[in-house]
């Protein structure tokens, strides 16, 4: 596993918290794979600070797409005592930002890809590595479309999320949304006279829960999540300037986590119909603009798929999972790619932690499940 450490070890070092430049890791990996024969496609955020790759090597043909996201979740505010942008080793443990979630994976993925350039391949090898995960999937939404010129649709995809090594076939898809309130200004000694912005946000606040107990009560279910259920959630409620002036602006911040089994477009409009009749219901003074944050679509591969039962076999376990969190293999799936979430690490235990680790046993049996796909695609 010691290459597989060494390139840990420099992915550690770069910090590529969502808010920065991930410019930095690009570079270092675009010149670690062209160095091993790779043909590489670099992709551009609009904003020109950080960017993407796309990668390939073999033959032509579909090949196997492994996939991992470069940035990671901030450090500002925990209570770390390790150096967090340091790999740190100790005993069993290896401490740094993004140890887990995903850094880890990759650093995997990169030594099969060295392994796979000295390798005869009868397919090729693929790879995705992209930006902003972290913050809604924006990244890799900004790259899908580059995905077939660039290297051609793969066959299938693994998406290297921590997983314990588990197989994960699926995770709910989610929505990001803005919900702006405008009212009308005013002293609020003469406050009945106004529209307060914050009256309509609150009652918003109360829709959203009513919401959350139709989809408990009446929508799709899928016991294969702790929380079988779509969920609604008001994550952030802002409003006012100062007491004695009745607000004219309130800002509720909401996101929803859907099952494949709920159309996400149902739930959008639950949740505008919603606010226009809140706003209607308050009056002329009263406004309301909806914007989406972020958004991406959720996973549900059959259990079925001759892939499933692929990468069950490369990392040596049965049955399958579903994980709470979301990650980017909706985004393949929806090319019609089988796609599947199996990496090293408990998102639960340690990921976005102070602290954060990966223990080496379970990078080595993501060592061991690449070094079995290489050699199955040889």
């Amino acid at each position: 596993m010691a290459e597989t450490l060494d390139i840990l070890d420099r992915l550690i070092g770069f910090d590529t918290v969502s808010a920065r430049s991930n410019l930095g890791l690009v570079d270092f990996t675009g010149d670690f794979l062209r160095q091993r024969g790779f043909a590489v496609t670099r992709v551009t955020d609009p904003g020109g600070d950080k960017a993407g790759l796309f990668a390939s090597l073999g033959p032509p043909g579909a090949g196997v797409l492994l996939s991992a996201h470069s940035d990671v979740v901030p450090v500002a505010g925990q209570d770390w005592t390790r150096a967090p942008f340091r790999l740190t080793a100790e005993g069993e443990r290896l401490y740094g930002r993004g140890t887990t979630d995903m850094k880890g994976f990759l650093a995997a993925m990169l030594s099969a890809a060295d392994r796979a350039s000295r390798a005869p391949l009868k397919e090729p090898l693929k790879l995705a590595i992209s930006y902003d995960e972290e913050v809604g999937c924006l990244g890799i939404a900004r790259m899908i479309g580059a995905l077939e010129p660039a290297i051609g649709l793969p066959r299938a995809c693994i998406v290297g999320e921590p997983t314990n090594m588990q197989v994960a076939t699926g995770h709910k898809g989610k929505q990001a949304l803005r919900v702006l309130f405008h009212g009308q200004a005013g002293h609020s000694a003469l406050a009945p006279r106004f529209v307060n912005a914050l009256h309509p946000a609150a009652d918003m606040v109360q829709a959203m829960r009513e919401l959350q107990r139709d989809l408990e009560e009446s929508g799709a279910r899928d016991a294969a999540y702790d929380i079988p259920f779509s969920t609604v959630h008001v994550g952030r409620l802002t409003g006012g300037e100062a007491l004695n002036i009745v607000p004219d602006r309130a800002e509720l911040l909401i996101e929803f986590r859907h099952l494949a089994g709920d159309d996400p477009t149902g739930i959008r409009q639950r949740i505008e119909g919603a606010a226009r009749r809140i706003t209607h219901a308050h009056g002329a003074g009263a406004a309301v603009g909806i914007s989406e944050i972020a958004a991406y679509p959720g996973l549900a591969t059959p259990e079925t798929d001759a892939f499933v039962a692929e990468v069950q076999a490369l990392a040596g376990t049965t049955g399958t999972t579903s994980v709470a969190f979301g990650t980017e293999a909706g985004f393949f799936d929806a090319l019609g790619i089988p796609s599947v979430v199996c990496g090293p690490g408990s998102m639960e235990g340690q990921g976005h932690k102070p602290d954060e680790y990966i223990t080496r046993d379970q990078l080595a049996a993501c060592d061991a499940m690449l070094r079995r796909l290489v050699a199955r695609m040889c």
